[in-house]
This record gives C-alpha cells, sequence and structure tokens, in this order.
C-alpha cells in the first residue's frame, strides 16, 4: 500500500489515532462535534497539550456526541472529527494513507457501508480495514481466538472470536459503561453525608476523575455494603477547595457492570453475558477461548475488576473441567487501537485492504464480503 497505514479508533469516549506499528496513538481527541475546518487551514492549526501523544483542544467543540453506544448517530459530526485527526493531529494528507477503523460489535453492517462512502469519497483515502474492536483487542495480545470482553464509555460488550471470525450470535451488549456509571457515582454522592453544596457544584469532569482514581470492584458486594469497616474511607480535595469522604461509593459506582438491576436496567451482568457468549461456542473450542479472555476499554481498568471477572466466570463454569484465564494488559483502555496497530503493520495483512478502485467498481457493498 505504500505509505504507513493509519489506524483510527472510534470510541464513544475518545476517537484515537495513529500510525501502524507504533505502541500508542499519536492523536487522541474528546469524541464530541466540533466545527467543520478548512484543510488548510489545519495544517497551520496548533495542539495545546499532550496525552497519549497529541490531545487537540478545540473552543469549536460543541458537546453534542456523534455516537451513541459505540454506534455513529451524527455522519456529518464524525467526519469533522476525522478531519481534525488527519489534517491537524496526524498532519497527513488522507489520500496518501491506507486506513484501518474500528467500530463496535455490535453496530448495524449499514455503519460499514456509510464508513466507506465518507473515507472514499470525501477524504479518497486509497485502501480501508473495518474491524470491530473485540478482535482489535484479541489482536493486541497476539490472539485470533479468543473472548473480547469490552467495558468502554459508552457501551461494553462480550464478543467470541474464532480464528479471526467474529461470531455475531454470541456477540452481547450492555448499556452500562463509564459515562452511565460516572452519572451513578455523583448521585450516590449526593446520598452521601458530605455537604451537599459541594456536591451540587461538582463538575462532571471532577466526579470523573473521582471515579478512575479511587473506585474499585468489589469481591463480595453484599458483604461490603453491610460491613463499614470494609468500606475503606477515602478523602478527596475538590478543584474549589472543599474535602469529599468516600465511603462505600468507591466500589457501588463500578457494581452495576455486575449487576445492571442497580441502574434500572434488565439486562445480565457482563459476566453473565461473557457466560452467555462462550455457551453459544461449540464445546472443541471453549477450553481454548477460556484460556484467552482479554479485557479491554477504560471501565474495565477499575482495581479489582480482573480479579471478580475471572471468580465470577469460575462460579459460572465450576465443576467442568476448564481453566480459566483471563488477559489484562495495563495499557487496556488503548486496546482496540493498540490491535489495529499491530494487524495494520503485518505483511500478511496488506491483501485484505479493501481499495478505492474495489470500492468504484463494485460499491460500499463489497465492505460485507472483504471484512469480518
Amino acid at each position: 500500500m505504500g505509505k504507513t497505514a493509519i489506524v483510527i479508533d472510534n470510541g464513544s469516549g475518545f476517537t484515537r489515532a495513529g500510525f501502524a506499528g507504533e505502541d500508542k496513538p499519536k492523536s487522541v481527541l474528546k469524541t464530541t462535534a466540533v466545527a467543520p475546518s478548512c484543510p488548510a487551514v489545519m495544517w497551520e492549526t496548533p495542539w495545546h497539550r499532550t496525552t497519549t501523544g497529541c490531545e487537540m483542544e478545540t473552543a469549536a467543540a460543541s458537546g453534542s456526541h456523534p455516537l451513541k453506544h459505540g454506534i455513529v448517530i451524527d455522519w456529518e459530526a464524525m467526519e469533522n472529527l476525522w478531519s481534525h485527526l488527519f489534517f491537524c493531529g496526524l498532519r497527513v494528507p488522507p489520500e496518501d494513507h491506507p486506513v484501518i477503523m474500528t467500530d463496535s460489535p455490535s453496530c448495524p453492517t449499514t455503519n460499514r457501508e456509510k464508513m466507506a462512502e465518507v473515507l472514499f469519497e470525501a477524504f479518497g483515502t486509497p485502501a480501508l480495514y473495518v474491524a470491530n474492536t473485540g478482535l482489535l483487542s484479541l489482536c493486541s495480545h497476539g490472539r485470533v481466538t479468543g473472548l473480547a470482553v469490552e467495558a468502554g464509555a459508552g457501551v461494553s460488550h462480550s464478543t467470541s472470536i474464532c480464528a479471526g471470525q467474529t461470531c455475531r450470535d454470541a456477540t452481547y451488549r450492555l448499556d452500562v459503561a463509564g459515562c452511565f456509571l460516572s452519572k451513578h457515582m455523583h448521585n450516590l454522592l449526593l446520598k452521601s453525608s458530605n455537604n451537599p453544596q459541594v456536591l451540587n457544584a461538582l463538575e462532571k469532569k471532577t466526579v470523573t476523575q473521582m471515579k478512575k482514581q479511587c473506585c474499585y470492584v468489589s469481591m463480595d458486594y453484599e458483604r461490603d455494603l453491610q460491613d463499614e469497616v470494609q468500606q475503606h474511607p477515602i478523602s478527596c480535595k475538590t478543584p474549589d477547595g472543599h474535602w469529599i469522604t468516600l465511603t462505600k461509593e468507591r466500589f457501588c459506582c463500578p457494581e452495576p457492570l455486575f449487576q445492571p438491576k442497580l441502574l434500572d436496567q434488565n439486562s445480565p451482568g457482563l459476566h453473565l453475558l461473557a457466560f452467555q457468549s462462550l455457551q453459544k461456542m461449540p464445546d472443541e473450542y471453549k477450553e481454548d477461548m477460556l484460556s484467552n479472555i482479554v479485557l479491554s476499554g477504560g471501565s474495565s481498568m477499575f482495581p479489582g475488576f480482573h480479579d471478580r471477572m475471572c471468580s465470577e466466570l469460575e462460579v459460572l463454569f465450576h465443576g467442568r473441567g476448564y481453566q480459566i484465564k483471563i488477559l489484562a494488559n495495563p495499557e487496556r483502555s488503548l486496546a482496540a487501537w493498540a490491535g489495529g496497530s499491530m494487524v495494520a503493520s503485518h505483511k500478511s495483512f496488506q491483501h485484505r485492504w479493501m481499495t478505492k478502485s474495489e470500492y468504484q467498481e463494485h460499491g460500499a457493498e463489497h465492505v460485507h464480503k472483504k471484512f469480518n
């Protein structure tokens, strides 16, 4: 394909972009609507601060979200976001680089058609590949068979994958994820004994920081809820100088990942969805899959998440003779992007691209033939 491929991971919280073969994305943007900009002007646009590479801040951000539960609902806004990533974050012309894009495991297949249309028509991309985040998360560990358990900002999934093939019938979605847990955290705090005026004044980003820095997953939720000795209070200082004490909120906040009923949802918890996903697979694959369970997404980063998931699955599979092994990379919030970076840099992958000429000859529907 000539020049190095660009990898773009479209997350509900952040969209990450960088070059294949690199360890981390070069540019990270909040997945919010941004005003359309002229590429000629954007070449000169400075970026203001660095996270994993370049996180560009823009005054044009309106705060609305082009993705809902991992699915694109505003294509114009998404196109503008990609434009910022190409021209400002990466500073490359998109017509020079093949692009690997992620989509959510539960996305309708029509999303891939629209993605191809935008990339080939609006950006002139020479080649495209679209892969779901579950597959790429597995690839980040060098696996092509296993179970991907993803807990992100806008949605969570359990996806069974065999020999690089995603099993749609064994893919389950849970609408409990980071942004819902942040709201839950604020509601829990409002019911606490802290100063109500201080709690009402908390900004969303402050609550989110508390969630990330102070919360953990309990190994025995009911016991910890009843026993104050197990609640391990911690004090946090707010940006305006006030102090807030967190007790049971620390483990109550992430618990809806395992008990969605706490957020008035009827869905089974993520561990049960993982169990259901594995149950859909033929018996001859289960042993291999149970020893290759990969965690990914920012909401899987809570301390205790890995141990709780393992413990719950051991109970569900008790007596069946399976050994459960869960792979949890410390950088797993970037797992899907990292998997895309690895995949797109392999020589063996090069025949998998959908080229612009193929798009022009066969149309956007050709994505269903080219991509798993």
